[in-house]
């Protein structure tokens, strides 16, 4: 029998359920499980704050995981063939059509209405299918990616499910080389953000949080300027830009507050990503007038990511760990049973990143 955490309904302790060990299909895949992460958005599914839920739910979407066995040949994204004792991940998001307006014609995979992820749209009850488990069950057809050159299973899980997302973002802002980027927020996505921001060649890279710990981990990953929340952002941002604004601003914060502020630190005719809103934590209130259109501001959403940036976050990760410490974006690592403490550092921000040990 295999252990795994499962949230049986919104506000309900975590339970540690056993599974059977699944029956293989052509062409699946299971893994033992190396490592899970616990995100933003797994306080949000602990809480109910997400639609379309199935509980009870089997969370983990973005995880690691040592090859166990294949039903029959598999191949990777590459065309090579998985094998026992593989180590790979796996893109989480599954089911996307190809076929559908939004697929062909919006170009916005994202948006699939036929798109399901692995730890928040499957249930409990249809497998192993998140990553608080012993094993994951890898069904047919899911992209398998084996870790390139120099990415650790300790690595990819600290680059995690924040860095397709902050890499999204990033392609949407166009980071120019030289630019002046700001990032709100200083969780997983937000330090991601600014390594790419970086890596892209910005001229000067600030971060604003309210928490020191993460203000120090921005630090380490590069951040020309660390700015506390409490301290005035919009009036830092204008002295270290001469008093115009970033050229280019990302709110990874999740906080609606910091939409408004968002707009008033990015200078006239400038980008602004909002990719922190993955929930809805309430409305924001803006000027039309000041923040968007005397502005001539560019204001764009950010969704999730898709294969192109899950793929690419892997060649970064090889390309570049030398050069930012992904690693220490995580905090401290918990077992199963330790998955309510995980849970409760993440939503009180005690930790950067939180990730899970399934296998101990």
């Amino acid at each position: 029998m295999i252990r795994a955490a499962v949230i049986p309904e919104p506000h309900q302790p975590i339970e540690i359920r056993t599974f059977p060990e699944p029956e293989i299909e052509p062409g699946a895949v299971i893994l033992k499980t190396l490592a899970s992460e616990v995100c933003g958005t797994d306080v949000h599914l602990w809480h109910g704050r997400l639609s379309g839920v199935p509980y009870p739910l089997l969370p983990g979407h973005v995880s690691v995981g040592e090859v166990a066995a294949t039903g029959g040949e598999v191949t990777d994204i590459e065309g090579a063939t998985v094998r026992v004792g593989d180590i790979v991940t796996f893109l989480d998001v599954h089911e996307t059509c190809h076929h559908c307006w939004y697929c062909l014609v919006g170009r916005a995979t994202t948006r699939c209405p036929k798109r399901r992820v692995y730890g928040i749209t499957y249930g409990a009850e249809e497998g192993l299918l998140g990553g608080w488990s012993e094993r994951i069950y890898l069904k047919p057809g899911v992209k398998i990616v084996r870790l390139r050159q120099g990415v650790t299973p300790e690595l990819w899980i600290a680059g995690g499910c924040g860095l397709p997302t902050a890499l999204h973002a990033v392609d949407l802002a166009q980071i120019r080389l030289g630019d002046r980027v700001v990032i709100q927020g200083a969780g997983p996505v937000g330090l991601n953000a600014c390594a790419l921001a970086l890596a892209s060649g910005a001229g000067w890279v600030g971060v604003v949080d309210a928490a020191a710990h993460r203000l120090e981990a921005a630090k380490a990953m590069g951040a020309d300027a660390c700015i506390a929340l409490e301290d005035d952002p919009v009036r830092a941002v204008r002295a270290a830009t001469e008093g115009r604004g970033a050229d280019v601003t990302v709110e990874a914060s999740g906080n609606p507050a910091a939409v408004a502020q968002g707009c008033e630190m990015t200078r006239d005719g400038g980008r602004y990503i909002v990719v922190g809103q993955y929930t809805d934590n309430g409305p924001a209130e803006i000027n039309p007038h000041l923040h968007l259109n005397r502005k001539h501001l560019s204001l764009q959403g950010c969704w999730g990511s898709d294969f192109s940036h899950f793929w690419r976050a892997m060649e970064i990760l090889s390309r570049f760990h030398a050069r930012y410490p992904w690693e220490r974006i995580v905090s401290r690592r918990y077992t199963l049973t330790e998955i309510p403490d995980a849970l409760s550092d993440v939503e009180a921000r005690r930790v950067v990143k939180a990730v899970i040990l399934p296998n101990g």
